[in-house]
């Protein structure tokens, strides 16, 4: 059944705000891996820049034949107040010993993560967040701008220009970098990522997995199809006007439009709040049902986090006189 569009519907108003969680990994070029997760500290701004991508047009029979794409590549602008230790080698500088900083060297290749606030506008920037993976990456030569302290004083701001070399990834394109949304992913294989990335309090150092490790980690296995339970039940009888519906799931669900109306056809104004697993969804009445009537919740428009469409159905319950 098809749905007409709806605009800006409660908790689908999505931005994106804020990084986080900055973690930098040096690449160890004999193994080909990044072994040591270094948090990033005073971490300001990642700006991507993409690049490539670009179309060339081929033209034949005096037309337009087809347009050939050109590689895309990963580029991104790092800002920071400060930086790990370990970085400056990235940065060209080698420290034959303590406090000696020589520049103008080899620059060591590195991959860093973050993490960004992804919000609504039911909850703000505490809906979510994406995590963001990058690999193959280099430094360019950046200036830095010392000042004189004064009267608006304000901290050095480091900035460098970076580039990567995408990675092979068996069954897709190479690439240099991965985002991961904590809204439509399963928890429990997030939670492994995380603890892979970031380490563990006296156990294993953080790393960098590389891309295909991601991909094995984070592939659900086929789910089962998209179902949903409901209380009151189907022509439950006799419900209490103050009661809430509650419609339970078996999979994280991404999206619905589920409505609820009297026999009459008027809807019901109801407030949506989802469990954190994201499968059970209570709608609370902003104002109690009245009595002896009948209401149609119409469970429309759902579909889970693997694209599953539920096919729409109706509950009809009776409210108590």
């Amino acid at each position: 059944m098809t749905q007409q569009i709806a605009w800006d519907e409660t908790g689908k108003r999505t931005f994106e705000t804020g990084v986080d969680h900055g973690v930098l990994y040096v690449l160890d070029t004999n193994l080909n891996t990044y072994p040591e997760g270094i948090p990033w500290n005073g971490l300001t701004t990642v700006t991507d820049k993409p690049s490539g991508a670009g179309a060339t047009p081929l033209y034949a029979d005096n037309m337009k034949y087809l347009n050939l794409i050109a590689l895309e590549e990963f580029g991104a602008t790092i800002e920071a107040y400060t930086y790990p230790d370990e970085f400056a080698e990235c940065d060209g500088s080698v420290e034959p010993t303590p406090g000696v900083f020589l520049g103008q060297q080899s620059r060591k290749v590195f991959g860093f993560a973050y993490r960004t606030r992804f919000g609504n506008d039911s909850v703000g920037d505490s809906y979510g967040y994406k995590l963001h993976l990058v690999y193959g990456a280099q430094a360019a030569p950046s200036q830095k701008a010392y000042a004189s302290v004064n009267d608006s004083p304000s901290a050095i701001s480091f900035s460098c220009e970076v580039t990567t070399t995408a990675l092979p990834v068996t069954g897709y394109k190479s690439l240099a970098t991965i985002v991961i949304d904590s809204t439509k992913v399963d928890s429990a294989k997030l939670a492994a990522l995380e603890v892979i990335l970031y380490g563990t309090e006296g156990g294993a150092d953080g790393r960098l997995p590389l891309p295909a490790e991601v991909v094995s980690l984070m592939t659900v296995a086929a789910p089962s199809a998209v179902s949903v339970t409901a209380s009151p039940l189907d022509e439950a009888s006799g419900v209490a006007v103050d009661a809430n519906i509650v419609l339970t799931f078996n999979n994280k669900i991404l999206s619905e439009a589920i409505t609820v109306a009297s026999a009459a056809g008027v809807l019901k104004a109801v407030g949506r709040g989802w469990d954190t697993a994201g499968k059970v969804l209570t709608l609370d009445p902003t104002t109690n049902f009245a009595g002896g009537t009948t209401y149609i919740v119409t469970i429309a428009g759902v579909v889970d986090i693997y694209g599953q469409v539920l096919a729409t159905s109706v509950i009809n319950f009776g409210t108590a006189s």
